[in-house]
């Protein structure tokens, strides 16, 4: 059995790392991860549950193959917790494929950093187990190795997904902006035309009183 554990610390705030979290995969940095779909979904007690099916292209060796097989498809169950209230975001995955030969228990929680709460602390930990196969050190070494690396490259994607939410929230900003900024100038605009026709009609009557007709001029 191996256990492996990693921390990390994001630059922004819980909220923004949670909901790029959501939004993870598939993105280009980390390709491995192809698809998640949602299996069912509930808020108990104030706390959302969700579970996904999470299907990733897993590159074993030949001789790992060898000994467990090949799939060219691999699927992991994943079971998460998001409580808004404590801010705190658990996600717990154990892989389906292999699962004869293979557990892989992994654990990501995401909760505010606790000496600056502007930042979000990520904690992990996998445990590796490899039983009935030669050469269970080997693929426990091999598959920590491949979790390791794929952990940098999960945080990668993950700036990259917020570098993306960010983008999104400006281009809503601006579109805003635009929205405003032409119903300022539709109002103006009328409020010129309905100033133009008030002038006219000043203008008229300021004509019909200055200028009366020879008709009502009185006669001498």
């Amino acid at each position: 059995m191996r256990i492996w554990r990693s921390e990390h610390t994001f630059n922004h705030t819980w909220e923004t790392v949670t909901q790029a979290a959501w939004r993870k995969y598939p993105n280009p940095i980390n390709s491995s991860i192809i698809g998640t779909d949602v299996i069912d979904r509930k808020v108990i007690d104030g706390i959302l549950h969700t579970h996904r099916l999470v299907s990733s292209r897993f590159g074993f060796p030949r001789w790992a193959q060898a000994l467990i097989g090949h799939a060219k498809i691999c699927y992991a169950s994943e079971k998460s917790e998001v409580d808004p209230v404590n801010r705190e975001m658990t996600l717990k995955t154990r892989n389906l494929t292999f699962c004869n030969h293979i557990a892989v228990d992994e654990t990501v929680r995401y909760t505010p950093h606790p000496n600056d709460p502007e930042k979000t602390l990520l904690q992990q930990e996998a445990v590796v187990t490899v039983s009935g196969v030669p050469l269970t050190h080997y693929m426990e070494e091999l598959l920590t190795s491949k979790i390791c690396f794929n952990s940098g490259m999960g945080r990668q994607a993950m700036e990259w997904v917020i570098e993306k939410l960010h983008l999104e929230e400006f281009d809503d900003l601006l579109s805003q902006t635009v929205r405003q900024f032409d119903d300022l100038t539709t109002k103006t605009r009328r409020g010129m035309d309905d100033l133009q026709s008030a002038i006219k009609s000043f203008d008229e009557i300021h004509n019909l009183t200055s200028n009366p007709s020879s008709q009502s001029m009185p006669k001498f």
